[in-house]
């Protein structure tokens, strides 16, 4: 059996080899500073395979990798007001999975690399929500979050800025966020299943791309606490707006 026998039939070995370096930055940028892996892995990775591939790619990858941190956050978070964010997760989540089944996948990068855009704006304004806890803002913000997770995968922004801007200990609030991301996971892992996403080829392709994204998280972990986190989140960035641009359709007959 060769490399070849894991491939799908639209994504050829030099693709492949690209995605795998993609998972790697973005795995890295992961471990480091636990955020952006998605941001950077969606705009470049469905310049290269098809959007609707490379998302259940990345959510069976993240599935993986982020199961052995449940139990923890199930023991740590406030399960309460995480059900309630959930409850917008199910709501988001396979809206944006039907989006991505049905949309051509030139209309799909277009508007990841808008919601990307949008994301990192987000994040580089430092936005923390920091008004009072209402039950209707909470389902909102889930579902906004699951829309963007069944859509693209890139649902952390808006839940990371909403918990770590609560009056609450930060160990409680990233408890929260694993937690939420652990349903959201599930909610998408049966919309994609159900609209036929999670495939045999996405499977296949996720036993070559996993282990490289697990050495790029374990290298960026290594590097945490060697290299200054400012400067690192700085490159993130950089990484983040140089994939939106680099994934940008437009720029298709000049850059592939």
């Amino acid at each position: 059996m060769s490399l070849g026998d894991f491939l799908p039939g639209d994504v050829g070995l030099p693709n492949a080899m690209a995605l795998c370096a993609i998972a790697f930055v973005s795995g890295t940028a992961r471990g480091f500073s636990g955020f952006g892996s998605a941001l950077i892995f969606m705009p470049l990775a469905s310049s290269v395979a098809p959007p609707r591939l490379v998302a259940a790619l990345l959510l069976v990858i993240d599935f993986v990798a982020a199961a052995p941190l449940l139990p923890d956050a199930w023991k740590k978070a406030d399960r309460r007001a995480t059900a309630v964010i959930v409850l917008g997760a199910l709501i988001g989540v396979p809206v944006g999975t039907y989006f991505l089944s049905v949309l051509d996948p030139v209309t799909t990068r277009w508007i990841i690399s808008c919601f990307v855009a949008a994301l990192l704006l987000l994040l580089l304004s430092g936005w923390r929500y920091r008004g009072k806890d209402h039950a209707w803002l909470s389902v909102g913000i889930g579902s906004l979050s699951g829309f963007c997770s069944g859509l693209a995968q890139t649902g952390g922004p808006p839940i990371v800025g909403y918990w770590l801007g609560r009056p609450i200990a930060p160990i409680v609030a990233r408890a929260n966020i694993v937690l939420f991301f652990g349903a959201s996971d599930f909610f998408s892992m049966v919309s994609y299943a159900t609209t036929g996403l999670i495939s045999r080829e996405s499977l296949a392709l996720s036993l070559i791309v996993g282990p490289v994204y697990a050495l790029g998280v374990a290298f960026g972990a290594s590097l945490f606490g060697r290299a200054s986190e400012r400067v690192f989140r700085s490159i993130c960035y950089v990484l983040i707006a140089m994939a939106v641009v680099v994934g940008l359709p437009v720029l298709d007959n000049v850059l592939r």
